[in-house]
């Protein structure tokens, strides 16, 4: 595999992943009085990347949890993925299964706590967050 191609399918993987976050956060947020600002959710998956890293170097959390989040981190950046990038939707999919997965597991064992401490972002991305990996 060519070096360019590696570095088009991490973009493509963090890009499905992004749009899959701002969907969230549109859907999150529907009826509610509070408008959701172009600007928050551009910063939906960075934020997520730095919660992430924030997470897994948290001494106070549980070895395992802050082993799977660096694993996850890992996963992100290594052009190998579960289902291949060439597969039309699911390729780029698998990207934000797996996060979703992940974030979903250290959430339940690190505590919701954890996640609201760490967050970097706006409480609107915190919340689409939360109705990601299943904390409502």
């Amino acid at each position: 595999m060519e070096w360019w191609q590696v570095l088009v399918s991490v973009l493509g993987g963090l890009m499905v992943l992004w749009l899959a976050l701002i969907g969230v956060l549109f859907w999150s947020s529907r009826g509610q009085a509070d408008t959701i600002k172009l600007v928050d959710a551009l910063r939906l998956g960075p934020d997520v990347v730095r919660l992430t890293r924030r997470l897994s170097i948290d001494p106070t959390l549980p070895r395992a949890v802050r082993v799977w989040l660096i694993v996850l981190l890992v996963y992100l950046l290594l052009p190998i993925d579960l289902v291949p990038d060439f597969i039309p939707v699911i390729g780029f999919a698998d990207d934000a299964i797996v996060v979703a997965l992940v974030l979903r597991f250290a959430t339940r064992h690190a505590g919701a706590d954890a996640l609201g401490r760490h967050w970097p972002g706006t409480p609107q991305g915190l919340k689409a967050l939360r109705t990601l990996v299943g904390l409502g």
